[in-house]
């Protein structure tokens, strides 16, 4: 079973509000998913990222990959690089 750490999109028409979620690859994108850790608002002036670190390092140490948008919020968070 491969893992990735992906977004979840939910909220209304034109107000987008993310989850970011561990999820196995063949999942829809808003359907099942492992476990949830953190949240993301692009609407908010800067963007709110909330992160559960330790549990973004676990699934990363287990092999989980994350997509190339998740990947950027994590580095600009600093958790990338810890991950290490």
């Amino acid at each position: 079973m491969s893992v990735k750490i992906r977004l979840a999109r939910h909220g209304a028409k034109k107000a987008p509000f993310y989850r970011i979620v561990v999820a196995d690859i063949e999942s829809k994108r808003d359907g099942r998913f492992i476990e949830a850790i953190g949240t993301y608002n692009p609407l908010k002036e800067p963007a709110e990222v909330s992160l559960k670190s330790e549990r973004v390092k676990y699934w990363m140490e287990q092999g989980a990959i994350p997509t190339d948008t998740v990947k950027s919020l994590l580095k600009k968070e600093g958790v990338l690089a810890a991950a290490k």
